[in-house]
């Protein structure tokens, strides 16, 4: 395994984002067809927030619908902005942040995914999934 390989190695790229004008029901329908668990909110390249399905699910109970429905019911999302729902407090890494590094970071604190902004852009995403494909791959 090597010590110093870069984040940038096994980052996700091609980022899905909303900004925080979009609403919660979008958010919901791109979890469910994108299976995924974390979606950053930007203002143009520049990340405001990061929302996550866990997010989600505690304004409501959209984990007692089966995973296969695509309608989702809107009322609770019609009471909350992404904004009002989103992290804002942030922690970011560069894409130079080593692997080791970020996965000390994910194993201290309580979230499971971290921007990458190099000068103040986005540039990509590095979830605990992502860290645990790269050590099944070493072995």
């Amino acid at each position: 395994m090597k010590k110093r390989t870069p984040i940038s190695t096994i980052m996700t790229r091609n980022l899905i984002t909303l900004s925080s004008t979009d609403d919660l029901i979008t958010a919901e329908k791109l979890f469910r067809k994108e299976h995924i668990r974390h979606i950053p909110i930007v203002s143009g390249n520049e990340i405001k927030g990061m929302l996550s399905y866990t997010d989600l699910l505690r304004i409501s109970f959209a984990d007692a619908v089966d995973e296969e429905e695509t309608d989702v019911d809107t009322i609770v999302y019609n009471m909350f902005s992404i904004e009002q729902v989103m992290a804002k407090n942030l922690v970011t890494v560069s894409s130079n942040t080593t692997i080791k590094e970020v996965a000390e970071v994910l194993a201290k604190k309580e979230f499971h995914a971290l921007p990458v902004v190099d000068n103040n852009e986005l540039v990509g995403i590095v979830t605990t999934t992502d860290l645990i494909a790269y050590l099944v791959e070493q072995f």
